[in-house]
């Protein structure tokens, strides 16, 4: 039996890229935590990423049911925090959301290992995440200077991007039946 469902997982990698790419964009400093950042989270970084995990899982697809499912959870609820912090609906203690991220790079870092077997292009992103994760975590965690924030976010636009490039690549070679964009497979 021929499998004829779409693949999800561009939609998912868009929705992780453009909105890690627009919140790292805020990291570096040039702007502040836009509303923007927020609606993406919610609707493209958080729904998007959670309706392809659900899609993954109609495919058998263990790996992205676990991976978009969490990070469109890990969006929904980043949100969910900078809100409550920003209207104070409950306190906040920026050393314990650096807990927060380093539980998430933890996550992302095995599930880097799982990609081990797959292309290049996914190990980066993931091996990337785990590290924008503990960069992330060590900024909360201690008073960092200024050039260590901007290269946090640096990094975290070059993750966003490899998402989005891995993205466009699946949606490009399906259109074509070819590879134009190069993944690089493993072996």
């Amino acid at each position: 039996m021929k499998d004829t469902l779409a693949n999800p997982a561009p939609l998912g990698l868009m929705g992780f890229g453009m909105t890690t790419v627009l919140l790292n964009i805020h990291n570096t400093g040039l702007f502040g935590n836009d509303i923007m950042i927020l609606a993406m989270g919610i609707f493209y970084g958080g729904l998007a990423q959670v309706i392809a995990g659900i899609m993954e899982f109609r495919k058998g697809n263990t790996f992205g049911t676990t991976a978009f499912t969490s990070y469109g959870l890990f969006w929904l609820s980043l949100v969910f925090i900078f809100l409550g912090a920003r209207y104070q609906w409950f306190d906040f203690d920026a050393v314990f959301l650096g807990w927060y991220l380093f539980m998430w790079g933890l996550f992302t870092c095995y599930m880097w290992i799982a990609t081990w077997k797959t292309n290049r292009a996914l190990q980066f992103i993931f091996l990337s995440l785990t590290i924008l994760f503990w960069l992330l975590a060590l900024s909360h965690w201690f008073e960092m200077p200024g050039w260590f924030t901007a290269m946090t976010g640096i990094e975290g636009i070059v993750c966003g991007l490899s998402a989005i490039y891995l993205a466009a690549a699946q949606v490009i070679n399906e259109s074509k039946g070819r590879t134009v964009i190069p993944v690089c497979p493993r072996g």
